[in-house]
């Protein structure tokens, strides 16, 4: 079989499109006033507080203040075409207008981590040199050392509580201010987000401004975001994705998913919309829907989550498996599962066979893993409805080509483990000023996405684990999912994370670190029973009981930190 085969066709549906020729729109900004206009008063996004305040914006006001930022950019702070604008906020209801006025005003969006130390913001800054930083209040106190060196021009400050009704906006401002004193005061010249767009209507209504001529100088081909790494294999990295890679990702995700209904979904979005998950199918997807968007702030702890999900309808959610996880575990959630819930998408990380039986068991639902990466909009295969594989990551999606390979790129036979390589319209431009990087993934039009695969004889691929991640005992390939599920199979054990450790013996040798349920069990139980289901040499040698892991704000374990960790405490022994 050649790369060029698709052996996974037949397993779409009959009204699935194999290839997609070109995208519904020729940019973001488009497609945000085609949905504006077609859902119009229908409610867009809501966002609900842990304890059930909630605020929110229809179609028409999200259209309407969008425009206003993208004029407020262009004619009162002077931004031009591909000028970047940095956003650094969690999910609220700014953030759409913010995302989408960057979009209208012909700009490219950087997303950043709000948690974000000074340092790291500095790092991103230095890299992105953006034009303007939108940011929430509770984090502008990181600016003046954020900014050191490389100043950004164009300062816009918001707030969690924005564009709620004035009630809960001012309980909210008075408890952060007086009661938790998380917002503290911003100490650069800078203008609040309402003023900005009231700065812009001003503009729009006086010189007659067309927010549309903004985006017809904008080409599908041209850069929409910069969508940094999560950083968890290395540097992070800008990928610089386009407005068609996107668009066509978006279309190509909703082709898997025909039970989505336009109009009448209603999701929650409990992953930060900074994501290249989230923003691309809760943000983007759903807003082309014409579907609601439930948007929680934070989702941790997970009791954050209650109110919205007794509140509101949700008939879709995406996550990672600790998300699932936690909610497994939470006695309110099994108690009172969602009752009008249709699917749930599991992404980011490797989706745990037991954790999706368990999902299914409490829900009724299942959870439909897919697989991509920052690099590619992000998705590059899922479970087809209806014909999903236990551990598997799905097909390809449409116009999206799929083959593993050894470490000279050459294609390895079906069934046998490889670097997965994938090409198609959502691939990445590159990465921001950095070619030797891009030239290290880019090979012959073929992204390398450096994660250990296999694909069986009808094009199901399944992940092994990330290339470097690999542990190499006594010359034997041990994957840590492999073992991590094995560990999760045990009804005491949480969740945990297995790294590689220097070995005299054997090179190297395998760690586990474990999150129990069960407190009274012991590491040398824990090897015990991971002796009764893997081979000799995948059996931890050391168990670690920990009390939590180190993880993302997505919610993804950080093997790499617990990798620093260890290397740390040996150097000092």
């Amino acid at each position: 079989m050649t790369p060029e085969d698709r052996p996974w066709t037949a397993f779409y549906g009959p009204d699935m499109r194999i290839d997609i020729e070109t995208a519904s729109y020729r940019t973001i900004g488009d497609l945000v006033r085609s949905a504006s206009d077609t859902y119009g008063k229908a409610p867009a996004f809501t966002a609900c507080m842990p304890n059930g305040m909630n605020g929110t914006l229809t179609f028409e006001q999200v259209d309407e203040m969008s425009d206003a930022f993208a004029v407020y950019l262009r004619e009162v702070a002077g931004l031009a075409k591909g000028d970047r604008v940095a956003l650094q906020m969690p999910n609220g209801l700014a953030f759409p207008v913010a995302a989408f006025g960057i979009m209208k005003a012909g700009c490219v969006l950087v997303n950043v981590n709000p948690l974000y130390t000074a340092d790291e913001m500095s790092r991103q800054f230095a890299d992105a040199e953006p034009h303007a930083l939108v940011i929430i209040d509770m984090f502008a106190d990181k600016i003046p050392a954020a900014t050191r060196g490389h100043p950004i021009p164009n300062i816009i400050v918001t707030r969690i509580a924005e564009f709620l009704p004035t009630l809960p906006r001012g309980i909210i401002g008075l408890v952060q201010k007086y009661w938790d004193r998380s917002v503290k005061p911003v100490e650069v010249p800078h203008i609040r987000f309402p003023d900005a767009l009231a700065a812009g209507r001003t503009h729009l209504a006086q010189d007659h401004v067309e927010v549309d001529a903004y985006t017809q100088a904008v080409a599908p081909s041209d850069v929409a975001c910069l969508q940094y790494t999560g950083g968890t294999t290395g540097v992070a990295k800008g990928a610089m994705l386009t407005h068609e890679n996107i668009i066509m990702n978006m279309e190509q995700s909703l082709e898997m998913i025909p039970a989505i209904e336009r109009g009448k979904e209603v999701a929650l979005t409990a992953l930060p919309m900074y994501h290249i998950f989230a923003f691309t199918l809760n943000l983007l997807a759903f807003y082309w829907l014409g579907g609601r968007n439930i948007l929680i702030p934070s989702p941790r702890p997970l009791s954050n989550l209650k109110r919205a999900f007794e509140n509101y309808k949700i008939t879709w959610m995406s996550g990672v498996n600790t998300l699932f996880n936690g909610l497994n575990n939470e006695l309110w959630f099994r108690d009172s599962p969602p009752k009008h819930l249709k699917l749930a998408s599991a992404g980011g990380m490797a989706l745990q066979a037991e954790v999706a039986k368990r999902w299914e068991e409490i829900t009724g639902k299942p959870v439909l893993q897919g697989y991509g990466l920052t690099e590619t909009s992000p998705v590059l295969s899922f479970n087809p409805l209806g014909k999903t594989r236990d551990g598997s990551i799905g097909v390809p999606l449409p116009s999206t080509f799929m083959c593993c390979v050894d470490d000279n790129g050459v294609p390895v036979p079906q069934g046998e483990r490889g670097e997965i390589a994938a090409k198609g319209p959502q691939i990445m431009a590159g990465y921001w000023n950095k070619p030797e990087e891009t030239a290290k993934v880019m090979k012959d039009g073929w992204f390398l996405t450096g994660d250990i695969g296999v694909m069986d004889a009808d094009g199901y691929f399944s992940i092994v684990d990330r290339k470097k991640d690999m542990v190499v005992v006594s010359g034997f390939n041990v994957y840590p999912n492999e073992i991590e599920d094995c560990l999760a199979s045990h009804p005491g054990i949480f969740e945990s994370a297995v790294i590689g450790v220097p070995n005299e013996a054997t090179g190297e040798a395998v760690k586990a670190f474990v999150v129990l349920t069960d407190k009274t069990l012991t590491p040398d139980q824990i090897r015990a029973y991971c002796k009764e289901h893997l081979t000799a040499y995948k059996v931890p040698k050391r168990v670690e009981i920990r009390e939590q892991l180190p993880k993302s704000n997505v919610g993804k374990i950080l093997r790499k930190d617990l990798r620093t960790e260890t290397q740390h405490s040996q150097a000092a022994e």
